[in-house]
């Protein structure tokens, strides 16, 4: 009788650690991922870009920089998505606006999200984001097409840095995926801008609107 009592504090004292390191290593894995995006996020580190407040003092510096953008739909989102310019050529502080088109080809309502990144991975620390589509989930109603803006620029500490200083091209990916918590989302709003003078039409109306 002695012997099975012990017997089942030995397996109690066995089981029950085991239990909280398991445990403890759910929880680990459950925040890894949001806590390890938000060190990229402060870091730089991983390709993640920066963001910055529109007010925020940058010396321009006269060194180019070329940023290259490149776009991807996930498979399963039937959206078309895709940059206005390729690249752009801008000196270390100099902020740029450019614009990429978004279409929702489904006769459904769709709300994306984008993730981005940038390469080389170890530039990410440099690049400034003031406005860009990325920072929010967007809606996109049946047959839509946009014009979203992305407003950026190029830290002029990437000179001063011995790693990077050398780095002349940047480039800049986003991928868009359907989003699965759509409840924050906003709708994507159509744009003036000199390059057409016109807001961003619907696909298909009968102006002739850019398709994406």
């Amino acid at each position: 009788m002695t012997r099975t009592v012990d017997n089942r504090r030995n397996i109690r004292r066995t089981v029950i650690p085991l239990l909280c390191i398991l445990a403890a290593m759910g929880v680990l894995m459950y925040y890894a991922v949001p806590l390890y995006n938000m060190f990229c996020q402060v870091t730089g580190i991983g390709g993640t870009t920066q963001r910055a407040a529109a007010e925020s003092p940058v010396e321009t510096v006269d060194r180019n920089v070329t940023v290259q953008f490149a776009t991807q739909v996930n498979p399963e989102l039937p959206w078309s998505f895709r940059p206005e310019q390729t690249k752009v050529t801008m000196k270390l502080g100099e902020r740029k606006t450019v614009y990429f088109r978004a279409a929702n080809n489904a006769d459904r309502t769709i709300v994306g999200h984008a993730a981005y990144n940038v390469t080389p991975l170890k530039v990410g620390r440099y690049v400034n984001k003031i406005e860009c589509f990325c920072f929010t989930e967007e809606r996109l109603h049946p047959g839509e097409s946009v014009r979203m803006p992305v407003q950026l620029f190029v830290d002029p500490q990437l000179a001063r840095d011995d790693d990077v200083s050398e780095v002349k091209t940047i480039t800049l990916s986003y991928t868009f995926f359907e989003s699965k918590s759509p409840e924050g989302a906003k709708d994507l709003k159509r744009l003036d801008t000199p390059e057409d003078g016109k807001k961003g039409r619907k696909t298909g109306d009968k102006d002739g609107g850019d398709q994406v």
